[in-house]
């Protein structure tokens, strides 16, 4: 498989393909990234056309098991966030799979 993307990854990219500084891109993904968190505690959807779309889902409470005691133990209601890819993003990536077979 492949390795993972870092912000300093992405901020690199980002400066080779746009004229900006390597410090300028970098301040770009952070503040792209911080609009994100800001909307999803704020409870709204992000979508991004051709890529997919982040939600913030609530999970009720339930009881779980510890594996290893086999005791119940309750989980508390929570909020979690969930992403959900686009059909064009799951169609490229299925693409580029059938392209390594």
């Amino acid at each position: 498989m492949g390795r993972t993307i870092t912000r300093a990854d992405l901020a690199n990219a980002v400066c080779s393909k746009v004229n900006v500084s390597r410090a300028e891109a970098a301040e770009l993904i952070d503040q792209i990234i911080e609009e994100i968190v800001s909307a999803l505690e704020r409870g709204e959807s992000v979508r991004m056309s051709s890529f997919g779309a982040f939600e913030v889902r609530q999970k009720k409470e339930r009881v779980g098991r510890n594996p290893k005691t086999g005791e119940e133990v309750p989980i508390e209601q929570r909020s979690v966030v969930t992403f959900r890819p686009s059909d064009v993003l799951k169609r490229y990536i299925n693409e580029q799979a059938g392209n390594r077979l």
